[in-house]
């Protein structure tokens, strides 16, 4: 399955190439916004992405800047053609927060993803079922539910269809894979499909054992994407949310330092696989005990 570009991409090559131009002919953002007559503003959100900027517009500023190859220029205005429209992402607006639709932008134009999670199976690696059962307690309308899970197979989907998709690296912690969201029939399901993912050759599922202690992100979640023209990005998932990029690299660096200690803490990918499987299998045979006394009880 392949997907055309979606317009979150090109804003973003816009914007790293419109910022670098800038950069290169020592303009400020005030300076240059004064010499094509713009509010500081609209180019502030050009540089961050957030608007789309028109073929006229963009070509304004090439000048301003001295960008006068006529390959770049093309380029870079088929970009902004491509900047206009909604993101795949977009029709599930009423389940999605702001802050939750720019890290989607984001996590699409990464070419690494590693993350850790310590409570439960991460988003990008959840079955239906599973997702079903983690989203329950929550309480939501029946719309709203089929909508969420909806995201997370669709988000799964697009990440992981053969078409030059990021390399990844999952840590779990060893609660995740035992914690039985849904039961043991679900829980069984979703450690199998964790197994699929993991052989394959740009994804990499690791386990932290319960013996490895305690690191810097005990108590929680993190994703680190790495992009090849960029600073690193850092997204700390807890039930608000938040999201960090190049504004506190200090903050990136050490949560980038954290991954680091809990990959060597990690059992490699061989021996993560055999305990996931060795988890699988004890759930498959209690269940079948546990249906075959039922059966005799009957």
């Amino acid at each position: 399955m392949t997907h055309q570009i979606d317009p979150s991409l090109n804003r973003r090559r816009l914007r790293i190439a419109l910022r670098q131009a800038r950069e290169r002919a020592d303009l400020s953002q005030r300076e240059a916004a004064e010499q094509v007559e713009w509010s500081q503003s609209k180019l502030i959100r050009i540089e961050t992405g957030t608007i789309s900027v028109s073929v006229s517009d963009l070509r304004a500023l090439l000048t301003l800047y001295g960008v006068t190859n006529p390959e770049q220029v093309e380029d870079l205005e088929q970009a902004a053609r491509g900047s206009k429209g909604p993101s795949w992402w977009s029709s599930y607006h009423e389940v999605i927060t702001p802050q939750f639709a720019q890290y989607l932008g984001y996590e699409g134009a990464a070419d690494s993803l590693h993350t850790y999670h310590p409570i439960v199976v991460p988003a990008h690696l959840q079955t239906r079922a599973y997702a079903e059962a983690l989203l329950a307690p929550r309480g939501l309308e029946k719309s709203m539910f089929t909508r969420v899970v909806d995201l997370r197979m669709e988000r799964q989907q697009r990440m992981f269809d053969d078409s030059g998709r990021p390399a990844c690296v999952f840590v779990l912690d060893e609660a995740a894979i035992r914690r039985q969201i849904g039961g043991k029939g679900v829980l069984e399901a979703q450690l199998g499909f964790l197994l699929d993912l993991g052989s394959r050759p740009e994804v990499s599922v690791r386990v932290l054992p319960f013996e490895a202690g305690a690191h810097y992100s005990t108590l929680g979640s993190f994703v680190l994407l790495g992009f090849p023209d960029d600073d690193d990005l850092l997204y700390l998932e807890h039930a608000a949310g938040s999201m960090t990029g190049g504004e506190d690299l200090s903050l990136t660096a050490r949560y980038q330092e954290c991954f680091r200690e809990i990959t060597d803490m990690a059992l490699d990918e061989s021996k993560s696989a055999d305990l996931i499987s060795r988890f699988q299998q004890n759930l498959g045979v209690n269940s079948r005990v546990t249906r075959g006394r039922a059966r005799a009880k009957a």
